[in-house]
């Protein structure tokens, strides 16, 4: 679902996060627009935004584990742990965590990735969510899920800033909701 489909529609915070992402069209290969967060990060306001909203909506829920998927799932996912006062879990491309892990494999439409996160990041019970920075697909989605049920916990829902409008009508990911900011921004005149 969408932020502005769920509470938040008319919400000024949105239209200026919206306006703070640059795009960088065929990048990085022809035909893709590129939904770059980093001038997002650079504008304090709508960096403080972005977060507060997520804050707002996971605070009263009983997180305990906010998982960020690598790499820009990093950026903000600490920041909502700890307003929340839950902990942070990084979940990591191979061969990034330094101690003994448990994987995830997932395909992609050019070959296969794999998630790792450390063992006994999660203990059983724990309520989780899942944060990153873009949902096109939702396979990164789906594995971080499956990575962290194999673990014991329980995945309340995924968050993106992101969404591409074809995943619009798909309120839910492997059986859990879908929380989504914004929709990718277009440029007009594109060559």
């Amino acid at each position: 679902m969408f932020a502005g489909e769920n509470g938040l529609k008319g919400d000024p915070r949105l239209q200026a996060i919206t306006e703070a992402i640059r795009v960088v069209p065929h990048f990085p290969k022809p035909g893709i627009m590129f939904q770059d967060i980093t001038t997002l990060l650079l504008d304090h306001k709508a960096f403080k935004d972005t977060v507060d909203i997520f804050v707002d909506r996971y605070r009263d829920m009983n997180i305990s584990v906010v998982a960020g998927v690598e790499a820009r799932g990093f950026m903000f996912g600490p920041s909502i742990a700890l307003a929340i006062g839950a902990k942070f879990v990084p979940l990591r491309k191979p061969r990034k965590l330094p101690a003994e892990v448990i994987s995830e494999s997932y395909e992609l439409e050019y070959g296969t990735d794999c998630l790792e996160m450390h063992l006994g990041a999660v203990t059983l019970g724990e309520r989780a969510v899942v944060i990153d920075d873009l949902v096109a697909t939702g396979g990164t989605l789906s594995a971080a899920i499956k990575l962290l049920e194999r673990a014991g916990a329980e995945v309340v829902e995924c968050a993106c800033v992101i969404g591409v409008p074809e995943v619009k009508g798909q309120c839910r990911l492997n059986g859990k909701p879908l929380y989504i900011l914004v929709e990718p921004r277009e440029i007009e005149h594109c060559c």
